[in-house]
């Protein structure tokens, strides 16, 4: 799961194995694991994605997205494979901090276009977390000769109580997120109920304007 900078001692070894308690939502999760994700926003925003990790700084796979505009007639449907690095690693004293970045190529239909499109994905994500209060930036762009879509996600989470990895954690989040080209009008916020065991993660909640949000992830 983890890329760790500098020299690797054995207590970066140890860490290997008691850092996990501390994973949120990431592109990779462990060495030799497969990480399943799906997402859910009514009426804007559908995901699934599936990546396998060869190493615990790289992994790679699929994943399906469906856009929808609530400003205009406008739907995307894109498929694409993606890769996905750990760019940086920081683990602290009961804290670790990651820089993700991935890139991918796909297609896409749309409603306002005939046939398909090659599309082009890239982004990142910056993130730092403690068992009381996760903190994380994502920035995630679909883009071809007919259609430019950036999605830019903040999520604030704070913890009522400290928990180890076999326990049940429980998040509270507020979630803004922001989306370029007439998907959206302005910064979408959500207050989400997150709950994490083990490999499994799951969060539901509701938009400021009464829209579903949900999503799920699970690691083996």
């Amino acid at each position: 799961m983890s890329r760790f900078v500098g020299t690797r001692w054995p207590a970066a070894l140890l860490l290997a194995v008691v850092v996990p308690s501390l994973v949120e939502a990431k592109p990779i999760a462990f060495a030799n694991g497969t990480t399943v994700m799906t997402e859910y926003g009514a009426g804007t925003m559908e995901e699934v994605q599936a990546f396998y990790a060869p190493y615990y700084w790289l992994s790679a796979g699929a994943g399906y997205l469906q856009l929808d505009s609530d400003e205009r007639n406008r739907a995307r449907d894109i498929r694409y494979l993606r890769v996905n690095y750990l760019v940086k690693r920081w683990n602290l004293d009961d804290a670790q901090a990651n820089v993700f970045a991935w890139g991918g190529l796909g297609t896409a239909t749309g409603n306002d276009f005939r046939g398909s499109r090659l599309d082009r994905n890239a982004g990142f994500q910056a993130d730092y977390e403690t068992r009381r209060v996760y903190v994380s930036f994502m920035s995630d762009l679909h883009e071809s000769d007919r259609y430019s879509h950036r999605v830019d996600t903040l999520q604030l989470g704070v913890a009522p109580y400290a928990y180890d990895y076999e326990d049940l954690a429980t998040w509270f989040v507020v979630q803004g997120r922001h989306y370029t080209g007439d998907l959206h009008r302005g910064m979408e916020w959500a207050a989400l109920l997150r709950l994490f065991k083990g490999g499994a993660w799951v969060e539901a909640g509701v938009t400021t304007k009464g829209k579903p949000q949900a999503m799920m992830m699970i690691n083996f």
